[in-house]
């Protein structure tokens, strides 16, 4: 077997929701009526709670504003991309189905703010869609690295393909035959997951940090313990997804 951690614990559903919803600049709105490619144009809160901010003089803008009762019924999607080259960019999707009713009205440029009242929230990854209930994605948190991510995977992808190569030694070498490439996917407080690449398909490795980082800070740390576990066979991988 391989070197891997087996002790693969990794976010919730709610913190990785948590996670997409504040590292995405971009999101797609649709409506009854209308859709939307949105970008830079929403804030999350420490509750959860989405606002876009929208030119008042809008099509948006006037359909919230007309909308019955005051809430324009939305359907919200965050995609979740690699920013790394691998065959396979979306790591997830999530999805957010509720109202938006308008909020204020901010100048200088004149924008209408329009809170989202979340009436149902899922995501889908590894093949899976999960609901996840409201109280538990108010009180999750998005991941310490969540912002950091990109640039952080891509530094060891571009720069650091070394350790990249070390890393691989953790994987089972069954897993490892015919891998054409091998990169850095995803990074959480909790692990590193590594993208096996055949030549049709793909594997998925979880290795699992021996405590969760705390912040960026933290990685370089956390992956040279990492290393040090090449000298201990008793560790074990976990696959995400193949």
């Amino acid at each position: 077997m391989a070197l891997a951690d087996v002790r693969a614990a990794g976010p919730t559903d709610a913190e990785r929701i948590r996670s997409v919803m504040t590292r995405s600049d971009s999101l797609s709105l649709t409506t009854d009526g209308n859709g939307y490619d949105l970008i830079s144009m929403h804030t999350v809160d420490s509750g959860g709670t989405l606002r876009l901010r929208v030119p008042s003089e809008s099509l948006l803008a006037d359909e919230a504003v007309l909308a019955p009762r005051g809430a324009l019924t939305s359907l919200i999607e965050f995609t979740d991309l690699a920013p790394v080259p691998v065959r396979d960019r979306v790591r997830s999707r999530v999805t957010l189905a509720g109202r938006l009713t308008p909020a204020e009205i901010q100048d200088a440029p004149k924008v209408l703010v329009l809170r989202l009242d979340m009436a149902r929230a899922a995501i889908e990854r590894d093949g899976r869609t999960a609901s996840v209930g409201l109280d538990e994605l108010t009180i999750a948190r998005p991941d310490p690295l969540a912002i950091e991510e990109a640039a952080l995977l891509t530094h060891l992808d571009r720069d650091h393909g070394d350790v990249v190569a070390r890393l691989s030694r953790l994987v089972d070498r069954n897993v490892l035959q015919g891998v054409v490439h091998l990169r850095p996917l995803a990074l959480d407080r909790y692990g590193l997951v590594l993208r096996c690449e055949y030549a049709r398909q793909h594997q998925d490795v979880r290795l699992t940090f021996s405590s969760p980082a705390r912040n960026a800070d933290d990685i370089g740390v956390r992956v040279a313990q990492l290393l040090s576990r090449l000298r201990d066979n008793s560790h074990r991988c976990r696959f995400e997804h193949s």
